[in-house]
């Protein structure tokens, strides 16, 4: 009978709701559509108050973009296990750069979206949907398959000096010292 009531219990006080950020940030559309759409407005911002004749201008904004979306990319993966990356982060891409194209769709509809110092028309959105869709592919993925690669070796240099062979030792071990304690004494 001892088996069907346990005499210790887990304390579920300890599980707790993840905040509303580490909520987002699992959210996989959700965490593509803030990007999408934060990445189109700051490209707006940034051809609408800089000068685009000045080539470190252009390579600055170009790399606080970039790094943007990848900080945001990695907020999202950091949520789960590197197994779970390899569809997670193409997906992330589509999703991201399909934000950019419907955005940049609505800004050139009401005349707000820019290419280089002029205005860009309708014709002008289906090439430049192409160029995001490709450059999003382009710089998530690879980012990703090197992301993976420093996350396992720092996880198995970490695992090598606590000498462990693997995360579930740890967790069986937490376990172990829980079922262990002393009861408490009665209050």
């Amino acid at each position: 009978m001892a088996d069907f009531f346990p005499r210790k219990t887990i304390a579920w006080e300890v599980v707790e709701d993840p905040t509303m950020l580490r909520r987002l940030s699992s959210s996989l559309p959700e965490m593509a559509l803030l990007t999408g759409v934060t990445l189109r407005l700051y490209r707006a911002y940034v051809l609408s108050h800089g000068s685009p004749e000045s080539g470190l201008w252009v390579g600055s904004t170009l790399v606080i973009g970039a790094v943007l979306l990848l900080v945001l990319l990695t907020a999202h993966l950091a949520n789960y296990t590197v197994r779970h990356w390899w569809w997670r982060a193409p997906m992330f891409a589509v999703l991201e750069a399909g934000t950019e194209i419907m955005m940049s769709l609505a800004l050139t509809a009401v005349g707000l979206e820019k290419i280089g110092s002029g205005v860009a028309e309708l014709s002008d959105w289906l090439p430049g949907a192409a160029q995001v869709l490709a450059w999003r592919v382009l710089l998530i993925i690879p980012f990703t398959v090197l992301l993976a690669v420093v996350v396992t070796i720092v996880r198995r240099l970490l695992l090598a000096r606590e000498h462990r062979s693997s995360t579930a030792q740890r967790v069986s071990d937490a376990h172990r010292a829980v079922a262990e304690e002393p009861p408490a004494p009665p209050a």
